[in-house]
Formats: C-alpha cells, structure tokens, sequence
C-alpha cells in the first residue's frame, strides 16, 4: 500500500512538470499534491495548508509553501480568499515544495523554517474535561524540503548532507522528502 502511496504521490508531481508550463502553476500544483497527501493522512485535528504564520506581537513569516496546524484549538488568525494567517501557537511544521533538490532550495527553505521559528509563541493554560492543564512551553517546529527529484546522485548522499549541515541554527530541516530518489 506504501509503495502504491509513493508511486501515486511521484506520478502527480511528474505530471506537474510535464503538463504545466508555467511556473507559478507548476509550483501551486506541486504545494497542492503534499497538501492533499498531508490532509488525507493527518489526524483530523491537524491539517495542512499554504499560510503566513503570525505572532501576538505583529511578526509575519514567509509565505510558506505546507504549514501543519492545529485546527482544534488555534483557529485563523485570518483568511480572505486563498490567504490564509495561522498563529505561530498552532504550527507543528513547515515545509518548502519545490520541482529539485539542490544547493539553492535546500537554502530557500532554510531560511523559510527561520521565517518561522524566529517569531514569538505564547502558551496558556488549558480547561479540559479533567481540569485546568498548565501552559506548556512551545515545542519544536519541524521543518523540512519536498522535491520530486534532487540535482545530486546519489540524491540522499553526502553532498544533501554538506548543504544541510550550512544551518543548524533556525533553519535547520529535520525531514524531507525526494519522491524519485532512490536510498543508497
């Protein structure tokens, strides 16, 4: 069921490149297919969607391309046609989608996460069924790259690791996915 998962999800983004011309529709149609994969396997609580995330004191991220959040208890901040403002409380991770892997992207969504984690998150307590819970202090934000195909052979190999190694601070991604890649 995987292997039909994977080969689905690599089908979609190659018909992306091949059939869409321009790069705009390119690249939207490219945020669409890991939207849909995430929001089709993600617990109903979370839900996946192309945002801004914002902070109580007015910081703004980047655009970012797939944001995972909490859609029980952190509504929209805002929402006027297809843009979307999720609060920086609600997210659990951000991902840049691109056609390729390479040096470039790798930085570009680097420095997106950074957009991200730099902004100010606040935590309250929480009345449950079984009683107030006490704040909790903001956990990590993942983040992490989607391509269809890298620029290196082997994709995953030493030279992914050396770009990613060039931020370990903000930007640092902790996942990613090369759906033609191939593990060596």
């Amino acid at each position: 069921m995987l292997d039909h998962l994977h080969s689905q999800v690599e089908a979609d983004l190659a018909l992306a490149r091949r059939a869409l011309t321009h790069p705009t529709d390119k690249g939207d149609a490219s945020e669409a297919v890991w939207i849909d994969l995430f929001n089709k396997y993600l617990p109903r609580r979370y839900v996946a969607s192309k945002a801004h995330v914002v902070d109580s004191n007015g910081g703004l991220s980047d655009q970012i391309d797939v944001v995972v959040h909490d859609r029980q208890y952190s509504p929209l901040v805002f929402t006027f046609k297809e843009a979307l403002y999720v609060p920086a409380e609600s997210v659990y991770a951000v991902f840049e989608a691109k056609q390729d892997a390479s040096g470039a992207t790798v930085s570009y969504a680097q420095k997106k996460a950074s957009s991200v984690r730099r902004l100010h998150r606040t935590s309250i307590p929480v009345p449950t069924i079984d009683g107030v819970r006490p704040a909790k202090t903001p956990g990590h934000i993942l983040a992490g790259l989607l391509t269809l195909s890298s620029e290196w052979k082997p994709p995953l190999g030493e030279t992914l690791v050396g770009h990613l190694h060039a931020d370990l601070g903000n930007g640092v991604l902790d996942m990613g996915c090369i759906a033609d890649g191939e593990c060596s």
